[in-house]
């Protein structure tokens, strides 16, 4: 599929949703919308899979024959369905009935069937509890089937989720059957979901031009970045993953590098947000094997793989990328004081745990690792306990660039943010400063970088280049002299000089021009001598 396609068949989508969803707001029907393109994704791959594994006795149907293959084959071979499932769960990793794959649920939506609402719920429950062991548990379980936002009762509910089915199935149909494209379209949908939801938006969305500038930070080589892309991240970690945009664009940057990542770790706290990134996950072609996502609050560190007390047994990241909210408010208790997280360097305030964030990340950080976050600019010149552990991290050598970006990039707040990125053995013993508040599109709403914003960002930080204006490689002595403030318009202005101006050239114009005026005016009055008139 073209990505005129895509872009299409993702305006699509979002036609229907803006026309069905009704009195619901964006972020609830977001919920719906998404969970029926992954059910649509689910099983397409499932049926894709079921034709290999069949092969010639998979059933060719007449195009009259409304029924699934595969519900016909279930009818036609009821002794081999165990073992056919065994097969599938080993080799696709679940099982869908065919009762509740897509075209079945489509169809019924397609008839109006009383029994499609009740059909969907069986689905949604099979494929949480019995598809293949812990993938799918509780995905679907912020989807409200009985929601009154639906219809008051369960004809209305089904009446509605029947429209809802049969128009998201035939916009769908009308493009490219490659389900490689059903990815790309629920990316473009959680996009304009997020635009559509104002403040909430934060919570779960990174810009993707943001979301390029860290991908293409963390894949380059740790120790020297002018060396390009690493071939392998073993293991990468978002721990406030949102809808896990970020953790798979670093898997893309690897992949179009010709590299390869290990497993992706991402954590997040709000449990449909969570829900989003698994099916992102698996919507993009990530095995199940090959990530884990985690629904549990990062500042108390509520992952076991993460609590491992011994040093020798610790997790470790080769990639840490992350948007956490900013200047979230948080309430340590004495106890966290003593936490290995934070030991070293103090807590952060109960007014902005972003020195939290950053310091939960940074202890995962392996030695030849790079770790890039964002977050406000506050963080580079606020007092009390930040201060210290900003000087820490600047003493111990862990910060290595500090990038400031434009203001109003994002749809939950206009304040402008910057990007910290930190290892803990880089090569260079300076702080590279990259202020590119002035390079991007205006929007109406929003300010965008463009391709070549982004371009910039990364081709400065991986050959570490000054330009007047824009980049700055900063020694320890001067940051040292300033008191460990990193606010970077005190290292790389973005103001123009002043002209300078000389007082001689301008006075010997002034007097010229003092000249000409006297001339002017003579022969000006000789002209009214001759008319007759009086001088002026």
């Amino acid at each position: 599929m073209t990505a005129n396609s895509q872009t299409q068949l993702g305006n699509t989508l979002w036609g229907i949703a803006d026309e069905l969803r009704g009195a619901m707001n964006a972020d609830q029907f977001r919920d719906y919308m998404l969970s029926f393109l992954f059910l649509r994704y689910l099983s397409d791959n499932y049926e894709s899979a079921a034709r290999k594994e069949l092969g010639k006795d998979y059933p060719v149907l007449k195009d009259n024959d409304k029924r699934t293959p595969l519900a016909v084959w279930y009818e036609q071979n009821p002794a081999d369905v165990e073992e056919f499932e065994k097969q599938m769960r080993r080799k696709v990793h679940y099982v869908i009935e065919p009762a509740h794959l897509w075209n079945s649920i489509a169809e019924l939506a397609r008839l109006q069937n009383g029994e499609l609402l009740r059909t969907l719920q069986n689905g949604f429950k099979y494929i949480e509890n019995q598809s293949f062991e812990s993938t799918f548990q509780g995905l679907f379980s912020e989807i409200n089937l009985d929601s009154d936002k639906l219809g008051k009762n369960y004809e209305e509910r089904n009446k509605k989720l029947c429209n809802i089915i049969q128009k998201i199935a035939e916009g769908i149909n009308s493009f490219d059957k490659n389900i490689d494209y059903l990815g790309d379209a629920y990316e473009y949908l959680i996009g304009k979901f997020a635009a559509g939801s104002g403040q909430k938006a934060g919570e779960f969305y990174t810009p993707q031009r943001i979301s390029d500038i860290l991908s293409g930070i963390v894949t380059l080589d740790s120790q020297d970045p002018s060396k390009g892309e690493k071939k392998k991240i073993e293991r990468v970690l978002d721990f406030a993953c949102g809808s896990g945009s970020l953790l798979l664009n670093v898997r893309k940057k690897m992949n179009e590098a010709g590299g390869s990542i290990g497993k992706i770790f991402g954590q997040e706290k709000n449990i449909t947000t969570y829900n989003l990134a698994r099916m992102n996950m698996l919507l993009h072609g990530v095995k199940d094997t090959e990530f884990e996502i985690h629904h549990g609050d990062t500042l108390l560190n509520e992952w076991e793989i993460l609590n491992e007390m011994n040093p020798a047994k610790k997790l470790e990241f080769d990639a840490i990328v992350a948007n956490p909210p900013f200047s979230y408010r948080w309430e340590p208790s004495e106890a966290m004081g003593e936490d290995f997280r934070f030991k070293s360097y103090g807590l952060a305030p109960k007014s902005a745990a972003d020195f939290a964030f950053l310091l939960h990340g940074f202890h995962f950080l392996s030695k030849e690792g790079t770790m890039a976050i964002i977050l406000p600019h506050g963080v580079l010149f606020r007092g009390g306990s930040e201060e210290r552990i900003r000087t820490k991290l600047l003493k111990d050598g862990n910060i290595d660039t500090v990038i400031g970006l434009p203001a109003n990039l994002f749809f939950s707040t206009g304040i402008p943010v910057c990007i910290l990125v930190l290892k803990k053995c880089k090569k260079f013993d300076d702080v590279l400063f990259i202020n590119a508040v002035d390079y991007f599109e205006k929007g109406k709403r929003q300010n965008n970088l463009l391709p070549e914003n982004i371009e910039k960002i990364v081709n400065t930080y991986r050959e570490r280049t000054e330009e007047t204006r824009y980049s700055r490689k900063v020694s320890m002595d001067e940051i040292e002299k300033n008191e460990f403030n990193l606010n970077i318009s005190r290292y790389v202005s973005t103001s123009l000089d002043e002209e300078i101006i000389d007082l001689y050239v301008v006075n010997e114009k002034l007097v010229d021009l003092d000249k000409e005026i006297v001339n002017a005016r003579n022969v000006h009055n000789q002209f009214l001598k001759e008319l007759g008139l009086p001088p002026i």
